[in-house]
């Protein structure tokens, strides 16, 4: 019984809280447009500010409506975790570390607290403690949930850095009409492969291409599982209608090769670039005629 009261008793504060927010919404709004996690996200306008602030007001009386104030995964909180999300971004473009975000989300709530007091300043003192401690704890699952959103946001920016960076490492040299290079350079890993057999197949397809060419002499080690991903590129390009050529296997991969008992019979193999930019010419029905040393003296 004692702990049903107690139960009760809590769910009263938070409805208290959640009541003050709503009525104090547009005054806690235009103070927080004023502190420095606003101000430095919202530079254009103060009226987005404002509005900024009146959203998570609302989510956050959502939250205490429902008597989750300790709750990061309060359905109110769902509203404004992208706005969050965004705000976190800002900050961190603007060189603003984690512990800087959690220090201006903690000054959002002296202001708030501020006018808690001011507006039960007519009751007992027990019950204003106990008011400012439920919308303390509100305040902290609110820091809580940007330092989430944070830590989320950061993470999706590097996996998009990440992926920008293969692309880049994975270029698509176009060699000749109907003939593309991948010059690969550095480790392939799944991740780097799949971009490489992405990139590959976009450009047969962009260029109309019928020879590819992998050219791998920049790449230090070749294993099993890199063997794999080369002969899965190879079938991929042959099913989009291009003939696709490894080259610059250089003798000590060739051992290691051998040595793992790898079967590349069926991919069409050449030992530098050149080679397979000639062999690819040839199959175009181009000539290439050497030129020939001179051994005439220069007049």
């Amino acid at each position: 019984m004692p702990e049903q009261q107690s139960a009760e008793h809590q769910t009263d504060l938070a409805q208290e809280v959640a009541t003050f927010l709503r009525e104090r919404r547009e005054q806690i709004a235009q103070r927080w447009a004023d502190a420095a996690l606003f101000r430095t996200v919202f530079t254009v306008s103060r009226d987005e500010a404002v509005e900024a602030g009146r959203t998570v007001v609302e989510a956050l009386a959502a939250v205490a409506a429902a008597g989750r104030v300790e709750d990061a995964e309060a359905d109110g909180f769902a509203v404004v975790r992208e706005q969050l999300a965004r705000m976190a971004q800002a900050r961190a473009r603007a060189g603003a570390t984690m512990a800087q975000i959690s220090a201006e989300m903690d000054a959002l709530r002296p202001s708030v607290t501020d006018l808690l007091l001011d507006e039960l300043s007519d009751t007992s003192a027990e019950r204003l403690r106990e008011c400012a401690t439920a919308l303390t704890v509100l305040m902290g699952t609110l820091r809580l949930v940007m330092l989430e959103t944070t830590t989320v946001a950061g993470q999706e920016l590097i996996n998009r850095q990440r992926l920008e960076l293969l692309e880049i490492a994975t270029p698509v040299i176009k060699l000749w009409e109907g003939i593309v290079a991948v010059p690969l350079i550095g480790t392939l890993d799944s991740a780097r492969s799949q971009v490489v057999m992405e990139t590959l197949l976009d450009a047969v397809v962009e260029q109309n291409a019928r020879i590819a060419i992998l050219d791998i002499t920049g790449v230090p080690t070749v294993d099993s599982l890199v063997a794999q991903h080369l002969m899965k590129t190879v079938a991929a390009a042959r099913l989009m209608g291009a003939e696709c050529i490894v080259s610059g296997i250089r003798p000590a991969i060739a051992q290691t090769i051998v040595h793992l008992g790898i079967d590349l019979s069926s991919v069409l193999t050449r030992a530098s670039l050149a080679d397979a930019l000639a062999y690819a010419l040839q199959q175009q029905g181009a000539h290439i005629v050497p030129n020939p040393a001179s051994a005439a003296e220069p007049r």
